[in-house]
């Protein structure tokens, strides 16, 4: 058998090639079989952990066009289109997207599809089932089911785990259940239900190791920190709107400004003006940059016209003189944002 590089052991050259970027992997693999072998092995990504070469990435989901995904490169401002998810699914929506172990995981969900006629729901409302993406594979692989089907509900990763709590069953039924998935056994595991449902759609932040589920327009937030004890209520008076938590701090928009809520307090950071007609877009954090991807600019007073958006806008936290700007836009997704996550190769 041939050597990866002429001259090398093949272990040397396995963490040669970990430092090559991960946009250029296809490339790589056009070399040879044996490099084809190599790019799409667990050892390279190891490797890639050990040499300090992993990168970060965002993952974003849309509603056009339906059942694709894009990956946010920041270092080299590209956008790498993956394969179709194969969910048979219509008009997939209200899922929940992760990532744990160099996987992404797109969790629950049903169709949002409508009856043309009657303008009635038309498809399932929630499911269990779960995929996850492998960049090594760059395939979308079937997982273990979730013990409940759910949509709109909370799903965050802690210490490597998933949870997912609440949400609604297929009857459109709010739910208290929450559960935990192993990712390295394949195996989901009943967690303490939450102490309360609520008729409102749900989501989840992690930070100072814990899982906070908020529910829209409530002030009661429902903390995980120990998997038996379960969960504690606790009301706080946080601010509402999209969130994302960076370097361990929770970022919050609303009125239009960006705020770091700390404990009850909060403080503005820098203003969101330009989005005022924004809707439907996400907002995540990366590194120390907060992103609004997507979404739709609405009709206002001035003008009436809307516009379907593939826009990405950035502000760099802690700089001098703080500015939002504008990075490559997304390739084929574009309007309402449907999933949005962080993935680590």
């Amino acid at each position: 058998m041939t050597a990866l590089i002429e001259g090398l052991p093949d272990a040397v050259a396995i963490r040669c090639l970990a430092r090559v970027p991960f946009y250029l992997h296809p490339k790589l693999e056009l070399v040879s079989h044996s490099w084809r072998a190599a790019i799409q092995s667990a050892e390279l990504f190891k490797a890639r952990q050990e040499v300090n070469s992993s990168e970060e990435f965002l993952c974003v989901s849309a509603f056009e066009p339906e059942n694709l995904w894009e990956l946010y490169d920041p270092t080299h401002d590209l956008w790498i289109t993956l394969p179709i998810l194969p969910s048979n699914i219509s008009h997939f929506a209200r899922f929940s997207v992760v990532s744990t172990a160099g996987k992404l995981f797109v969790l629950g969900g049903g169709s949002d599809a409508v009856d043309p006629l009657t303008g009635d729901q038309d498809g399932i409302f929630a499911t269990d089932k779960v995929w996850s993406y492998d960049p090594a594979t760059r395939a979308w692989n079937p997982r273990a089911s979730m013990l409940v089907p759910r949509s709109m509900f909370a799903c965050c990763v802690l210490d490597g785990k998933i949870v997912a709590a609440g949400g609604f069953t297929n009857r459109r039924k709010s739910i208290c259940n929450a559960e935990i998935y192993y990712p390295e056994t394949d195996v989901w595991v009943q967690l303490p239900d939450l102490n309360h449902a609520h008729n409102s759609a749900c989501s989840g932040v992690v930070f100072g190791g814990k899982v906070h589920v908020l529910h829209k327009g409530l002030s009661t937030i429902q903390v995980l920190e120990n998997f038996k004890k379960g969960w504690i209520a606790h009301e706080y008076s946080w601010l509402q709107g999209p969130m994302t938590v960076i370097r361990e701090k929770l970022y919050v928009m609303s009125n239009w400004f960006i705020y770091k809520q700390e404990g009850e307090s909060r403080r503005m950071i820098f203003s969101a003006s330009d989005f005022r007609r924004r809707i439907g877009y996400a907002m995540i954090g990366l590194g120390d940059d907060i992103y609004i991807v997507g979404g739709v600019n609405g009709p206002d007073y001035w003008n009436c016209s809307v516009k379907v958006l593939s826009d990405v806008d950035v502000l760099t936290l802690g700089s001098e003189r703080p500015a939002w700007r504008k990075v490559a836009p997304l390739t084929r997704c574009k309007g309402t944002i449907l999933g949005c996550t962080q993935l680590r190769i």
